[in-house]
């Protein structure tokens, strides 16, 4: 996934604008970056794990009449960066193409490369083998309708064939965009970023492609490769037997509350009589929607805009992704996707977006944070945790995704579209995150999320003061630690409202509504739909297991006994299943953070648990 930008002139480019667009497309990922683009009878073709502005810096385009160029966010586990090239055919792609080996048996043609990309160009080449053959006139819109009726997933691409002066553009999803400045063609991936040069004609590439004539030059390019060694954004799920072993996973004989799951060991957790625990005497049923009358009269202020009329903050989970078929397929809104992605979305989450936002044709917007900062962050702190592990302090490890709720805003504005309508599991309510650091448990709290200033004054000071117990907490990271939760739980939040608040959640109709309707990936290491996309939760559910013998999985499925969705003996065979270790998400995890796997989880099991 990638911000995609080009611009072409008969004259010569405007540098200027060329900057300007981008620097806006390194919003949509700043993990490696690559342009194409002639000078006089030269074509060059430039590679690089630098930002995209900075090797625009560093070329000359003093006799280039187009640029095509792409800043990425790596995905897909393929590390190959683009534009591609596949004999005389060069590729820029954002998104993911999910049957690119299907695509090549199709063709009858190999690939040269891993990269999903290349399937692109192997379509054309297809083409133009067989318009040759048959001594016929290349059929330009009919490569456009064999890329949709051959691809799988989000499509936005553009495509330079040098050699017969053309350039394509196509997009299965709407996430490209084309217009004119001066004498200039100008495309993006965002409509805002041609907005904000002023260019005029402004329109959306769909599925019928547009066909843009460039300079002929029939000569090879000329290649500069600029790589240096950095850290793996793109670990392998992990496959060893002699580390796998090393995870632990003993059963545990807890007292239990009768009527749910938790165990004694749940912060503030209190028996009666009849065993059963405070948790539930004091449950307010949370999964039962408002009328959905009440919710069309609310759209209602918001449907007087043409176009896209929403915004849906879209993580790949299971929730946003119903949500969004909900959005869609009940509600008849035209939504456009934000999905935040903070290092720690994992390439079956990017896949799901894919295949939600191509079978749907939704506009996905990305922004993406500097992974290697954000990693590194994560890093930092986990290895202050390690130093004096405590449950309590394990939330900061995921600290850096609440830049989520900041970057939303930022989208309202460039898309002019005020309504988000979020999908947030109203089940999710864990409590001891915060209970073992001293937070007690707010049995009035309506919301997932906590908020009030109080509260989180509150919390903000325990975490404070476990910080100056293990100074090495206060490291470089605080800064962003301490914005993420500003934006989440102290800056007030407009135009925003929660999908099931008036639309009941239901598990079955979920999972089976993604999987069948739409061919939704699951997770091949666990039994559970729920986090999965997440590169985080299976490491953490690993240290409270090993530590206070539960996981957040205990706490959810309490959560739907209480409301009367499944028994207590469903919940406990599900949790049996659900809590054992994710090998290889976990030692994704820690090399996607740079830690050693084994060194990390010996740590972890010489703690001492909270039971006997």
């Amino acid at each position: 996934m990638c911000g995609l930008i080009g611009v072409i002139s008969k004259e010569k480019i405007s540098t200027k604008d060329l900057w300007e667009i981008s620097k806006d497309a390194e919003r949509r990922g700043l993990d490696s970056s690559g342009i194409l683009f002639n000078s006089d009878q030269n074509i060059f073709l430039k590679r690089s794990d630098k930002s995209l502005t900075k090797l625009i810096s560093i070329s000359n385009f003093s006799k280039t009449q187009f640029v095509i160029g792409h800043s990425r966010l790596i995905t897909n586990s393929f590390a190959e960066n683009q534009p591609v090239k596949r004999k005389f055919i060069y590729v820029i792609h954002n998104g993911i193409i999910l049957n690119h080996n299907e695509i090549w048996e199709k063709l009858n043609l190999k690939p040269y490369q891993k990269i999903d990309t290349e399937a692109l160009a192997g379509i054309v080449e297809k083409n133009l083998i067989e318009s040759k053959k048959y001594s016929k006139k290349i059929n330009y819109i009919e490569i456009f309708e064999k890329i949709k009726k051959y691809s799988k997933g989000t499509i936005a691409c553009a495509i330079v064939i040098p050699k017969l002066g053309k350039l394509l553009l196509y997009s299965n999803n709407g996430s490209l965009y084309i217009g004119k400045k001066n004498k200039q063609i100008i495309f993006s991936s965002e409509k805002y970023i041609l907005e904000k040069l002023s260019c005029k004609k402004i329109c959306q590439i769909r599925e019928e492609g547009k066909l843009i004539d460039i300079p002929k030059i029939y000569k090879e390019p000329i290649i500069i490769e600029n790589n240096e060694k950095r850290l793996n954004l793109v670990p392998k799920l992990g496959k060893s037997i002699s580390l796998e072993k090393l995870l632990h996973h003993e059963k545990n004989n807890l007292k239990r509350c009768s009527k749910c799951i938790l165990p004694e060991t749940m912060p503030y957790i209190s028996f009666d009589k009849n065993n059963i625990c405070n948790y539930c005497k004091n449950y307010k049923i949370r999964n039962n929607p408002k009328p959905k009358k009440e919710l069309t009269k609310l759209l209602k202020n918001y449907l007087n805009k043409k176009g896209e009329n929403c915004i849906v903050p879209f993580s790949g989970g299971r929730d946003s992704c119903y949500a969004l078929h909900i959005i869609i397929n009940e509600l008849g809104l035209k939504p456009i996707t934000y999905t935040y992605d903070w290092g720690m979305v994992t390439d079956l989450g990017r896949r799901n977006i894919s295949r939600m936002s191509s079978i749907l044709g939704v506009e996905n917007i990305i922004v993406a944070a500097n992974i290697e900062e954000k990693r590194k962050n994560i890093r930092i702190n986990l290895e202050a945790w390690l130093k004096s592990p405590h449950l309590g302090m394990i939330s900061l490890l995921t600290a850096g995704d609440k830049h989520f709720f900041q970057h939303i805003e930022s989208v309202k504005k460039r898309t002019n579209i005020k309504l988000n309508l979020w999908g947030i599991n109203p089940l999710e309510v864990t409590h001891f995150k915060s209970g073992f650091l001293g937070i007690k448990p707010d049995f009035e709290e309506k919301r997932v999320y906590s908020h009030g200033l109080s509260k989180q004054i509150t919390y903000q000071k325990l975490r404070l003061k476990e910080m100056i117990k293990n100074p090495s907490y206060l490291n470089s990271s605080l800064i962003d630690t301490m914005l993420g939760e500003y934006f989440r739980s102290f800056k007030k939040k407009t135009d925003y409202f929660h999908l099931y608040d008036y639309w009941k959640w239901d598990e079955n109709l979920i999972n089976n509504t993604l999987t069948n309707q739409y061919g939704w990936e699951l997770a091949p290491d666990t039994t559970t739909t729920w986090r999965i996309g997440d590169g985080t939760a299976a490491f953490y559910n690993y240290i409270y297991f090993k530590v206070a013998g539960f996981t957040e999985h205990d706490t959810f499925r309490s959560n739907q006994i209480r409301e009367g969705d499944i028994t207590r003996t469903e919940a406990l065979n599900l949790i049996e299943k659900e809590n054992l270790p994710r090998f290889p998400n976990i030692k994704w995890y820690l090399d996607a953070v740079g830690l050693d796997f084994e060194e990390v989880i010996k740590i972890i099991n010489n703690i001492k648990p909270i039971f006997n």
